[in-house]
């Protein structure tokens, strides 16, 4: 390795999918030296720098072998699957076919297909948009480190029991993280990238929707499906937009609209600070010894808002079955590497957008 000039020690660990070095520089090239610095673009990995109590350390990376052969098929196959599901909801949202539609025969749903594919699709791609951006934050962040992951899987399902023809989409990592920074950054990509495709969707489906007399009693966002009228919970960033769209009147939401509520109720489900989901991981990889105490706390609150909103006992009981009955977190490789004090600000970036997202009760029939 060219780069041993300029290091002291350094350890090589052998994983499955990848080469990982920790090297100790020489205190003449930390800076780094100019020398240093184009040995390091020659590299044919990626590396970052840890300061440690003993010194400056790199941390190199490179791929073993050839990469993982992805099944295509199915990713594509799961995401056409999906966007017919969700199509198929929004078009019973936006009102193009009844909800009693999946019931019938196909040849029944053929004939429906024209009123079912613009007003569904107004819906089922921005959902869907947001949905990818956020497995998209997780995925090329965790490329970034040449760290072996799987593209996003979705989630189709019947309108039963969501009525929104999805429970979202996820990705895969086939391997080990190397230390906390590099779990820290994987789990916050996709919430930020998640929520930053959200945003203008919502702010776009707030000027297409339509403000309710206030004769009419209702407050909030309003979802009017067969009849039926849902009321959707305000989080901050829904009512900071409605307020700047419609000046705090109470709105029927467009479908675009709907779709960027829920991509707002994605990101604070993920940073929801439990188990394995993208909060779990950002508060494991700075707190590593608060995890299990703060997730079994949070997960306690969680069934608390239960009172508010029967879902909440939903997520409360799959965050077990994903979690395998417990609340803590997978170790990393180097557990003992210090937490990078330049992903400070991060954390609370972490707590505001969950914050800004966050709605006790987001659904009320």
């Amino acid at each position: 390795m060219e780069l041993t000039r300029y290091l002291l020690a350094w350890r090589t660990i052998q994983l499955r999918d990848r080469e990982v070095v920790d090297a100790l520089v020489d205190r003449a090239h930390e800076a780094p030296s100019p020398e240093l610095a184009q040995a390091l673009r020659a590299w044919t990995g990626s590396w970052y720098w840890s300061d440690e109590p003993g010194g400056r350390h790199l941390v190199l990376t490179r791929r073993l072998g050839p990469p993982t052969r992805e099944r295509w098929l199915v990713h594509v196959a799961l995401f056409l699957a999906t966007l017919a599901t969700t199509t198929w909801a929004g078009a019973v949202i936006a009102g193009a076919i009844p909800d009693d539609a999946s019931a019938r025969f196909l040849a029944d749903a053929v004939r429906q297909a024209a009123a079912t594919f613009g007003p569904g699709l107004a819906f089922s791609l921005p959902l869907l948009g947001i949905l990818l951006a956020h497995e998209l934050g997780h995925y090329v962040t965790a490329r970034r480190y040449n760290l072996d992951v799987s593209p996003p899987y979705f989630i189709p399902v019947p309108l039963v029991p969501t009525f929104i023809g999805t429970m979202g989409a996820f990705i895969r990592l086939r391997t080990v993280l190397s230390d906390r920074r590099q779990l820290f950054d994987v789990g916050l990509a996709g919430p930020i990238a998640g929520f930053v495709a959200a945003v203008p969707v919502l702010l776009v489906g707030l000027v297409l929707s339509q403000p309710l007399s206030s004769l009419e009693g209702m407050r909030g966002m309003v979802l009017q499906v067969e009849g039926d009228r849902i009321l959707l919970g305000d989080s901050i960033v829904t009512l900071g937009l409605r307020w700047l769209v419609h000046g705090g009147a109470a709105v029927s939401l467009h479908p675009v609209a709907f779709a960027g509520t829920l991509g707002m109720f994605v990101t604070m489900i993920n940073l929801m600070p439990m188990a394995q989901l993208d909060g779990g991981h950002i508060l494991y990889a700075a707190q590593p010894r608060l995890h299990r105490r703060a997730a079994l706390a949070f997960w306690l609150v969680v069934l608390g808002l239960g009172h508010w909103w029967v879902g909440w006992y939903l997520w409360a009981g799959l965050v077990l079955v994903l979690s395998r009955g417990r609340l803590d977190h997978p170790t990393v490789l180097d557990a003992y590497r210090p937490f990078p004090a330049s992903r400070r600000w991060l954390l609370w970036v972490a707590s505001v957008l969950f914050l800004l997202t966050f709605a006790p009760a987001p659904f009320k029939m």
